[in-house]
């Protein structure tokens, strides 16, 4: 028995067919749903404005292309600017609003070609190379947007970098004509020659109203501190004449003075201290007995002698920068560009970026009525600190005055670092130099800096045939409470190492591992036996170190688990008169390293140190059987930026049993090879990465008068 059913071609009919007219609903239905879903999205992404099309194009940085635009005589006059004006009065923070990258957004207003009734043009030089440069860096920037509905800063695209060539009345109308001005609220100008005969002041004079002024010739009486930004003045030097970086160090003239138009008096108040000090000090004019022809910019005059300039400047270990028509000078960045320490003398004066630079790092200021001891206070300054002074002048110029790309991102970022501050560049990031990056490898910081996990400590004893001492050294360090492992690399390839049976008994594991070669890298090899993070590398001759020095230097690396943690203190120095680097072994007041023939370190710079050391310095450290301890600190230092600490007072390490034959580092080419060795890492590494201090760590109560039963570390040991 079965159920007859109605089938037709394609099966059985389970659901009814639809009817025609039903179908063409829907279809119609689905139609319109899918267009309305096309339409807005194009409306969702299709530019809202017209000012969004205006974005700032290679084809519209020609003042000769742009359109014009005709100034109405009767055109409204922004306010002349509100000296009261702050961030939080005069500036909508709310239009930034918030974004991952926590980055403001720029827009820059199309070209126009503001012209008045007549058809004269505001300005005489239209749009200069420099803001032409200024505005191309901006809009090649991740700060730049071509969305006015997201700016949270507009910058015009008007010229007012050099006042002289503008005519005040006609640019401020040219402003308040600007879409978005709203009373200058949120916009930025940039300007570095204010002011104009007879009085100069030091500020714009074209009205502004509310908006931001960039200036370069600031005093403390029209700075408004925290919403203007002072900068350089840019000297057209820089882009035509390329000076490569000096050595720091003495020059041939102690101060020179190569401004041209200075006051009277301050001219022969410089040359009264020309005729009591003699060579020291080269005091230049403009040129006048030069050919025609002769490009008079460029050259420097004393007693009808020519001096190439800026050239003549890096002769100089300080430069004097005084105050003009205008308080900001030129002069300061070719002082910087040279690696001269300026010595800046102009009263009221608001240095460059001085909200996130330090130029007491970089600079001397002395008051005007002072100019007279300038010598004095100047030969007062110890001679590192000087040589330190011209590497971070130096510096300030090419992270920040040395192109108008570098003036225009600085001013962009310090205004960005007021609107997010919680993401702020640090006083560090502002102020010190970058470390040299020799490899793809990260930073070691993701090291924690707090006690890590695995605790204590692995003991690796580098040695070759001193068992005495070895064992001795074994015995010593067995009884320091953190000591979790010893590692005994045996170097010796023509030697097999005590029978088991004749090692010291310790409460840890001992094992041995023999090498391959004698290599003095094999200390620094990662070996898998490392189970925990922190290492002490030790010589298998330190045996005066006690127990309680041994754990104290361990507690230390606990707090600071990226640093070289040791005991023996060396010091880099410059040698002048050779014109290099020396190691310095005697006993000073500074430490730049600490010797890895007793140190803590973190397991992680095994790894650096085998795999990922720069150049031949590995090899190089193998070949001469030295300074494998120079490049640890080198690597250390290069990476963190930071210096090592020196823990605990002794300073003898000698063995006294070793003689030298048994040991290194009594070898009499043994200082000269290590001064060398400074030398070539600083080659290969292209700096300088070793940092001085004048620290050490020592356990708070070990000199003080109390019972020895309340110290932790009552036997620290002496010098």
């Amino acid at each position: 028995m079965y159920t007859s059913g109605k089938y037709s071609s394609r099966g059985p009919a389970l659901i009814p067919r639809m009817k025609t007219k039903h179908r063409i609903y829907y279809i119609t239905l689905f139609s319109v749903v899918l267009l309305g879903l096309i339409a807005t999205g194009m409306f969702q992404f299709w530019p809202h404005s017209i000012e969004s099309a205006g974005d700032w194009t290679l084809a519209k940085r020609s003042v000769h292309d742009a359109p014009l635009a005709h100034l109405p005589i009767s055109s409204p006059i922004p306010g002349r600017g509100d000296l009261s004006c702050r961030m939080h009065t005069c500036f909508d923070v709310y239009r930034c609003g918030f974004n991952p990258k926590n980055r403001i957004k720029v827009y820059i207003y199309s070209l126009q070609k503001f012209v008045d009734e007549m058809g004269v043009p505001i300005s005489s030089t239209g749009l200069s190379r420099e803001y032409n440069d200024l505005l191309s860096a901006i809009s090649d920037s991740d700060f730049y947007t071509d969305d006015v509905n997201r700016a949270c800063l507009f910058i015009p695209s008007i010229d007012v970098l050099n006042q002289n060539s503008l005519r005040v009345r006609e640019t401020a109308q040219a402003l308040a004509m600007l879409p978005r001005w709203d009373k200058g609220m949120n916009h930025l100008l940039f300007n570095m020659l204010p002011g104009g005969p007879p009085d100069y002041n030091t500020a714009l004079d074209v009205p502004r109203d509310r908006a931001l002024l960039a200036g370069g010739g600031f005093s403390t009486w029209t700075y408004r501190q925290g919403y203007d930004v002072s900068i350089p003045v840019y000297s057209p030097l820089s882009a035509d004449v390329e000076l490569p970086e000096r050595h720091p160090g003495p020059r041939r003239y102690f101060i020179l003075s190569s401004q041209t138009a200075i006051h009277r008096e301050y001219r022969a108040e410089l040359e009264r201290l020309k005729e009591e000090n003699g060579e020291a000090l080269l005091l230049l004019d403009k040129c006048t007995n030069l050919s025609q022809g002769a490009v008079t910019a460029r050259k420097r005059c004393y007693k009808g002698q020519a001096y190439d300039y800026p050239q003549i400047l890096q002769e100089s270990s300080f430069c004097v920068v005084l105050r003009g028509a205008r308080l900001g000078q030129a002069a300061l960045s070719d002082v910087l560009q040279a690696g001269c320490v300026p010595v800046i003398l102009a009263d009221s004066y608001i240095l460059p970026f001085s909200e996130v630079l330090d130029w007491k790092r970089a600079s001397v200021v002395i008051p005007e009525e002072k100019l007279s001891e300038m010598y004095t206070i100047l030969k007062s300054i110890p001679h590192r600190q000087v040589e330190e002074m011209q590497r971070q002048a130096r510096w300030f110029w090419d992270a920040y005055f040395s192109s108008m790309k570098a003036i225009g991102l600085t001013t962009l970022q310090i205004i960005n670092d007021r609107i997010y501050p919680y993401a702020a560049r640090t006083y560090e990031q502002w102020n010190n130099p970058p470390v040299v990056k020799w490899t793809s490898v990260n930073s070691p910081l993701f090291l924690p800096l707090i006690p890590p996990r695995a605790p204590g400590f692995t003991a690796v004893v580098l040695t070759y045939d001193r068992i005495e001492s070895l064992f001795r050294v074994i015995k010593e360090i067995s009884k320091v409470p953190s000591l979790a492992k010893l590692l005994v690399v045996w170097n010796n390839q023509n030697k097999s190492p005590p029978e088991e049976s004749l090692w010291p008994k310790v409460n840890v594991p001992l094992k041995v591992v023999r090498t391959k070669e004698n290599k003095l890298s094999n200390r620094f090899f990662p070996y898998d036996e490392i189970e925990t993070e922190a290492v002490l590398a030790i010589d298998d001759d330190i045996i005066m170190l006690t127990s309680d020095e041994l754990q104290f230097g361990y507690e230390v690396w606990r707090e600071f688990p990226d640093r070289l943690v040791g005991y023996p203190g060396r010091l880099h120095l410059w040698d002048h008169e050779l014109g290099k680097w020396k190691y310095e072994s005697e006993w000073t007041n500074e430490v730049s390293m600490v010797l890895t023939g007793a140190a803590f370190y973190h397991k992680y710079f095994n790894y650096l140190y085998t795999y990922k050391m720069p150049g031949d310095i590995k090899n190089w450290v193998d070949a001469h059987m030295n300074c494998e301890d120079i490049a640890m600190n080198f690597l250390v230092a290069n990476i963190t930026g930071k210096a090592p600490i020196k823990v605990t007072p002794r300073k003898k390490f000698k063995c006294p049993e070793c003689t030298a034959i048994d040991g290194l580092s009594l070898d009499q080419t043994h200082m000269v090879e290590r001064s060398e060795c400074i030398n070539k890492f600083a080659s290969v590494f292209g700096t300088m990465p070793l940092k001085v201090v004048e620290h050490r760590a020592d356990p708070v109560l070990y000199k003080d008068d109390f019972p020895e039963k309340l110290k932790s570390f009552p036997n620290i040991g002496s010098l």
